[in-house]
């Protein structure tokens, strides 16, 4: 049997795993703001097609659940996922509405739009960064090998450089769970909301945003006592 073309794609993986190190302190930086905005009533909005819809929704369902430990859950749309309101608007509207409108429906200002696509080019993520940006949203792009017309439509992005779509899907996802760690310790350490994490009172003498959410991880999503814990991600 004829392995080259899997180990092909083995070798491109990791030559563009190297470069994809340098991006590293943007998906930190990416981790703590959303961080907190997020602990301080903001939502995350998520869209990409096909491959990348898939990384989208990987995303949203980190942060509603949890990534690793228990913590409280996060405001996270994939806006692919309700598949009712996406057909009906590209029925009505036509697919390059699809993201827009949902956008316009479900953002706010301070939110945050984050758009995967593997060529940077997808009319339906460009009309929803436009759409965002007129609400006074931020937005964050994942893409493929830059320029490309969404990283120039985004606040930031982060460009992968790869030849082959497949690969820059693969680091997409690891983007995705640097992005989460990222977060998750931010929100334990209390950065998110520059409060300590143990309930430090704020100004208004009552406990910080982190610390009331990070005191409600203890009860959220256990059981009673003695019943089985759910194992963390990696153990099942």
């Amino acid at each position: 049997m004829n392995t080259a073309t899997g180990t092909t794609h083995c070798d491109d993986l990791a030559k563009a795993l190297e470069a994809f190190r340098d991006h590293a302190p943007l998906i930190e930086r990416w981790g703590t703001e959303l961080a907190r905005r997020l602990c301080s009533g903001a939502r995350l909005l998520v869209a990409g097609n096909g491959g990348s819809a898939a990384q989208a929704q990987h995303l949203t369902a980190e942060l509603v659940g949890r990534y690793r430990d228990d913590r409280p859950p996060f405001s996270a749309l994939a806006l692919h996922a309700d598949t009712s309101s996406t057909t009906a608007i590209a029925n009505d509207y036509g697919v390059q509405e699809v993201f827009a409108r949902q956008t316009a429906a479900h953002g706010r200002p301070g939110d945050v739009l984050l758009l995967l696509s593997t060529s940077g080019a997808s009319a339906n993520l460009l009309s929803a960064a436009e759409r965002a940006h007129r609400l006074g949203m931020t937005v964050w792009a994942l893409t493929g090998r830059s320029p490309n017309p969404l990283q120039l439509g985004a606040d930031e992005s982060l460009c992968v450089d790869a030849p082959v779509a497949a690969t820059v899907q693969e680091l997409h996802l690891v983007a995705v769970h640097m992005l989460c760690e990222t977060f998750d310790r931010a929100v334990e350490n209390g950065e998110a909301g520059r409060v300590a994490a143990d309930g430090t009172p704020g100004a208004d003498g009552k406990p910080g945003v982190v610390g009331r959410l990070v005191g409600r991880a203890r009860t959220v999503g256990r059981t009673t006592p003695g019943a089985p814990v759910a194992p963390r991600k990696g153990q099942a």
